[in-house]
């Protein structure tokens, strides 16, 4: 990949990131619970745990091509 292809995968899962973020925050607060374990929730998600692993490779493989 190009840094400009990085740039926009970066850009699109982030985004996706923060939309399912917020939709777990409005479910949380939809449901009445308590602040921790919507941060339980959070913390423990597969999706947003692999999100955040796939952001990390291509920061790093961004980083390599400077």
């Amino acid at each position: 990949m190009d840094k400009q292809d990085l740039k926009l995968s970066k850009k699109l899962i982030s985004s996706y990131k923060k939309r399912l973020e917020k939709e777990i925050l409005d479910r949380s607060i939809k449901l009445r619970m308590p602040h921790n374990k919507f941060e339980e929730v959070v913390n423990n998600n597969n999706e947003l745990i692999n999100l955040k692993k796939a952001l990390k490779q291509l920061e790093k493989e961004y980083e390599s091509q400077n």
